[in-house]
């Protein structure tokens, strides 16, 4: 069978992946660099049945996503760095409410509105602690606009899956470029239905975990009619001020990722098994983190790389695996403290030799950057 095969932009293929994956409804506010994305939903989803949503505001593109969500329909928003600021708040309701949606966030220059058409990779930790109170997310990092496609399937497989809000961090070299993209076929790529509940309206309880650790969704509407809270609520879905119960909830929403994490952590390596220096890189850096390996191993240098495609949960085990097998490990991003490092450095100990590449002022890091930290330079 002949396929498709187009040059397609980044933030197009996230769209197309989202189509892919069964999302029928977008709400969002345009920011660059990630307008591109709300554009062609504003054209895709009316063709499709679906629904597109220009917003006031970020507050009410995440509001609306979760209300769509749980009336039974995939649901996502694109966004930047100062609307993902802006969503952490309802973005924390959809994590206790285990609510599955997708957030895009097209990282650029900060803080505030900063550069805002220039790249970074500075938004890392508020994906992962940007709400307040205890919980988990799960959030992926494309590097190549195919990754774009599939790590947007994906990221909706993953909400619906495990009923959790996903966050794909791409940033803004990825959202922009433009590469050759062979389009998969209807079913060749795997797409997750949400699990429903078997029991009778009567009898349902929307936070009661099956086997597997996941509680069965409803679609809210005439047959089902459920609570859904803020405040800390048991199986039923009402407020319950249980102290048992609240650390009972709070340890679900971990124990659900955590349970999963083999399926969850998803990584690529590239001559990285005997790697005496390895590069762990995730997103546009991961490119110049290639090359530059390349060229140190035609120096004789052992160089691999370890690209992070789940950069939450964090891959603890392979980097602990890789990386206590090199020598020296160097981590390239584009953020000023080495958000990513600090985590490698936390699996690997205080005595591994992590070296830091940082760039934050809206340019690129390139592979000659990379090469000089090899060299100790």
């Amino acid at each position: 069978m002949q396929r498709e095969v187009k040059l397609v932009q980044g933030n197009q293929a996230i769209a197309e992946g989202a189509v892919y994956a069964g999302a029928r409804y977008y709400a969002g506010y345009p920011i660059t660099p990630s307008s591109e994305i709300a554009e062609l939903c504003s054209v895709l989803m009316p063709q499709l049945g679906g629904v597109y949503m220009q917003m006031e505001d970020e507050i009410a593109s995440i509001a609306a996503v979760i209300g769509a969500s749980l009336a039974g329909v995939k649901s996502f928003t694109a966004t930047s760095g100062p609307g993902f600021s802006l969503m952490q708040e309802n973005l924390g309701l959809a994590v206790l409410g285990e609510v599955p949606c997708v957030i895009i966030n097209v990282q650029r220059c900060g803080p505030s509105t900063g550069l805002a058409t220039k790249p970074a990779q500075s938004d890392v930790m508020q994906a992962r602690w940007g709400r307040h109170g205890d919980q988990a997310i799960i959030a992926l990092s494309p590097a190549t606009v195919k990754e774009c496609f599939d790590l947007t399937v994906t990221a909706f497989n993953f909400a619906e899956k495990f009923r959790v809000p996903v966050v794909l961090l791409a940033d803004e070299i990825v959202g922009h470029m433009r590469e050759n993209f062979t389009y998969p076929a209807p079913g060749e790529l795997q797409v997750v239905e949400r699990k429903k509940p078997t029991v009778t309206p009567d009898r349902y309880k929307p936070f009661e975990p099956a086997e597997d650790g996941i509680a069965p969704l409803a679609a809210f509407g005439s047959q089902y009619v459920f609570h859904i809270t803020s405040s800390m609520h048991g199986t039923d879905g009402y407020s319950n001020n249980d102290p048992g119960n609240a650390a009972w909830r709070v340890a679900q929403l971990h124990q659900k990722i955590d349970r999963y994490r083999s399926e969850i952590v998803l990584t690529k390596t590239f001559n990285a098994e005997d790697a005496d220096v390895l590069l762990i890189a995730y997103g546009a850096t991961t490119r110049a983190a290639r090359a530059a390996a390349l060229t140190a191993r035609r120096g004789g240098i052992r160089a691999g790389v370890l690209q992070l495609l789940t950069i939450w949960p964090f891959p603890d085990e392979i980097v602990a695996v890789l990386g206590g097998q090199a020598s020296t490990v160097v981590v390239p991003e584009m953020n000023f403290s080495g958000q990513v490092a600090g985590e490698v450095q936390r699996v690997l100990g205080p005595g591994a030799d992590i070296r830091r590449v940082n760039r934050y002022n809206g340019q690129v890091i390139t592979p000659q950057d990379i090469l000089r930290a090899i060299q100790g330079r």
